[in-house]
């Protein structure tokens, strides 16, 4: 009887830690989203969605990529991509390149304007991922290590 009691009782104190966490987790990705699209507004005036930045930020500043590699990698369609791709030439961020070899082949890239968006985003992603590790020490990051590995990986079983 003493035994069950205090398993009830953990199993209680178990379930109010997961509706925490569950409550924690939710309003820390409603604030990313919003601190992130409210850090490239507030650096960059012109108006941009959170889907074109993201946009922005698959293409990279690197080498030219093609649709298919900037859609594989914001798991979306080619087709969906071009919609995007058309708004981001017209407002003067991204740039399309045909392939000489095949003309089929459409690579893009970020012009001057879209390489400062680009900046701004990963500058917010940086200042974020340092504010999470600020004073861990490394046990702490092992921990969070793993916590964020389970997270993507049942996040990936959904889109994957």
């Amino acid at each position: 009887p003493a035994l069950d009691k205090y398993n009830n009782y953990q199993v209680k104190l178990m379930d109010k830690a997961l509706d925490i966490i569950n409550a924690e987790l939710t309003g820390i990705f409603d604030n990313i989203i919003r601190a992130e699209a409210a850090s490239v507004s507030n650096e960059y005036k012109e108006k941009l969605s959170m889907t074109e930045v993201h946009t922005i930020a698959a293409i990279g500043t690197g080498t030219l990529k093609s649709m298919g590699e900037v859609a594989k990698a914001l798991h979306i369609t080619v087709g969906t991509l071009t919609v995007a791709v058309s708004n981001l030439v017209k407002k003067g961020y991204v740039q399309r390149f045909k392939s000489e070899k095949d003309r089929r082949v459409v690579r893009v890239g970020l012009t001057k304007q879209g390489k400062e968006v680009y900046h701004i985003h990963e500058k917010f992603h940086t200042a974020l991922t340092d504010a999470l590790v600020k004073d861990l020490d490394n046990d702490d990051m092992e921990i969070l290590v793993k916590i964020l590995s389970n997270l993507d990986s049942f996040v990936a079983q959904f889109y994957d």
